[in-house]
């Protein structure tokens, strides 16, 4: 029987040794890390070496839920995969939606910490308590399809829930993803080749407990007014109708649309491209996630000379804009093909589009050259060479060997000025909105631990006026419009409160999409603190939640220090230091010491030295004293 919420059990695996435990950590222990990023950098902190080699069987890979996954509230879906990454030598984490989170849950585990390399490929099967580690020799080199068919159908119940890795992350492709479902993905950081650095090509999960609440009750209103809420709100139902794809029109309408490698700002094949494109063409569905009202994941279909697979879902706005505007591709059905060739081997959409981008400006500068390319004259705009890369990327051919080292060490290895056209933060590409109009996005670009992410805090553009979007960020105390471009004192204070509310959300395994302040919120603050309440019993506040918010990012910038990563990771890229060529904002650029002069005040908001490490003091009004080195 569950505990309130959660199960109160570890499993830790030894592929080394073919051996596996459980663990049993206190009540205080979840309350103080809930799951999540908090979570695994608990493991992360306390049993990996600085300076392990990422791809050595010295990593440890570590898969968290969080407290509230799989109680049944549209968004409470939500888990963590985290390592050392490969991309980026440094706190490696990505979260993904589905069913496998909840369902792992039901199976009796809130967390799996991966150590060791199997001799020859295995899998995982974890089903109500129990424990598998099965030989995968007959999966090696399959597709994701492929694999989650070839075990469905060896352990013979079609409702397990399976999270894979593809040839990308066996040939340990450094973007390389995990994907549950064939449509659920942890994109970022290179999970995926971690996964396959040790020879685990999928866990699957089936499990028939339920989750026990402090008051059931209480959890169901929630539930049921929450869900009304989804459905009554015009934002929500935006969303649900074209999912994140509404996100291009508006970017491209701000004139912050990358666009060829962040060259320009607007598209001018973005009506082809965007939401509004997909429901008039490809849309056969929409998707969900567990016990979620929402419904925002498209399901796209065609036939002709792209044919597209429902089975993978549809593609959503970062990966439209990276294989789109990036690349200067204006074919819908062939994004949605690349969409899901990526799926299908294993690879994140964003670094996979950004890494291409990248080829096609070194070829149009003379860097590459055909001899590089297999004869291909890699141009922006080229569909069919776009799609060929992505293949060879996933597979380690040619040039996509070079790719899939990602743009910062296959610029090194390039040279001849590559380096110019290589954009990433961190050693991680960049996702797909130009800053130069979002400072506090600008910022969590350059701050967040695993490399350039956009969801490090909420997009800053919804608070530069007042209103309802505003409104539900006056219990955070930010109560004041700002300018979406300026780098300005409040607009540090309030990036650095925010970063806390996405740190927190990612502890908790709750979705962006329904919860305060992302869109319209659907879920505020007061009934997410009342459904941590109701589903653990525990009393809490929102001050108690934000601090094991802050506890995450604390973590990650401790274990940051520790792998050797400075204040001086802490950038922009060049191009957001250049001008805007049209568009609404025309000739805006990010002053580089403004923006560094705002960096160091976050440092000192956040209680951290003048190199950005968290002080003594810091680390222990936060419980981490055993952190002061």
């Amino acid at each position: 029987m569950m505990a309130n919420g959660y199960n109160g059990r570890i499993l830790h695996v030894d592929l080394s040794r073919g051996q596996f435990e459980v663990e049993k950590p206190s009540e205080v222990w979840y309350r103080t890390y809930l799951g999540g990023g908090a979570m695994a950098l608990y493991y992360l902190l306390n049993k990996l070496k600085p300076g392990t080699d990422p791809l050595s069987e010295e990593n440890i890979l570590v898969f968290t839920p969080g407290v509230m996954t799989g109680a049944p509230i549209s968004g409470f879906n939500r888990y963590t995969v985290a390592a050392l990454s490969p991309l980026t030598g440094a706190f490696g984490e990505t979260e993904a939606g589905g069913y496998w989170g909840p369902e792992l849950k039901f199976a009796g585990y809130d967390g799996i910490v991966v150590g060791g390399r199997a001799e020859k490929p295995v899998y995982l099967w974890i089903h109500d308590g129990d424990v598998e580690i099965r030989d995968a020799s007959t999966l090696r080199g399959l597709d994701n399809k492929e694999t989650r068919s070839q075990i469905l159908r060896e352990i013979g119940d079609p409702t397990i829930r399976i999270a894979s890795i593809g040839p990308a992350g066996e040939h340990q492709v450094r973007f390389a993803n995990v994907i549950n479902e064939l449509r659920h993905s942890n994109g970022r950081t290179g999970m995926g080749a971690v996964m396959g650095s040790k020879g685990l090509k999928a866990i699957a999960v089936r499990g028939k407990n339920s989750m026990s609440f402090a008051d059931p009750d209480r959890v169901k209103e929630i539930s049921k007014w929450l869900n009304e809420r989804i459905r009554s709100d015009v934002s929500t139902r935006h969303l649900h109708e074209m999912g994140t794809a509404a996100v291009l029109s508006v970017n491209n309408g701000l004139g912050l649309l990358p666009t060829r490698n962040f060259r320009e700002g607007i598209f001018e094949g973005a009506e082809k491209i965007g939401g509004e494109a997909i429901v008039d063409t490809l849309l056969k569905g929409r998707g969900t996630c567990y016990a979620c009202a929402l419904r925002c994941k498209p399901i796209v279909a065609c036939s002709g000379p792209y044919p597209v697979d429902p089975d993978f879902g549809g593609p959503e706005y970062e990966t439209l804009a990276a294989f789109g505007s990036l690349c200067g591709v204006d074919n819908l059905p062939a994004i949605a093909l690349a969409h899901e060739l990526c799926n299908r081997l294993g690879l994140d959409t964003i670094s996979t589009g950004a890494a291409i981008a990248f080829a096609m400006e070194c070829f149009e500068e003379g860097i590459l050259k055909e001899k590089d390319t297999e004869g291909r004259s890699l141009r922006f705009g080229d569909t069919d060479s776009m799609l060929w890369l992505i293949k060879e990327i996933g597979h380690r051919r040619g040039l996509g060997d070079l790719l899939a080292e990602g743009v910062r060490k296959a610029a090194e290895k390039i040279g001849h000025g590559a380096e110019n056209f290589a954009f990433h933060i961190k050693g991680q590409e960049i996702p797909l909105h130009d800053v130069r109009g979002k400072i506090g996005m600008g910022l969590g670009y350059a701050l967040s631990p695993t490399g350039a992410d956009h969801n490090e805090a909420t997009p800053d553009s919804r608070y530069q006026a007042p209103g309802q979007f505003l409104d539900l960020l006056a219990p955070l105390g930010i109560l004041e419009p700002m300018d979406s471009r300026s780098p300005s004192a409040d607009k540090v204070r309030a990036f650095s409160i925010l970063q806390r509310v996405w740190n927190l959300y990612n502890s908790l395994g709750v979705c962006l999409f329904t919860a305060a302040p992302f869109f319209t919120g659907a879920l505020p603050f007061s009934k997410l603190v009342d459904a941590v309440t109701a589903i653990t019993g525990w009393e809490t506040s929102l001050w108690e939640l934000l601090r094991a918010g802050e506890r995450a990012n604390v973590m990650a910038r401790v274990f940051n220090a520790r792998e050797g990563i400075g204040p001086e990771e802490d950038r922009l890229f060049r191009r957001m230091h250049e001008p805007l060529g049209a568009g609404p904002y025309k000739g805006e650029t990010i002053d580089p010491v403004a923006f560094r002069d705002a960096v160091h005040l976050y440092y000192e908001v956040s209680g951290w030295d003048d190199q950005g490490k968290p002080t003594p003091g810091k680390l222990v009004d936060l419980g981490l004293d055993r952190l002061i080195s």
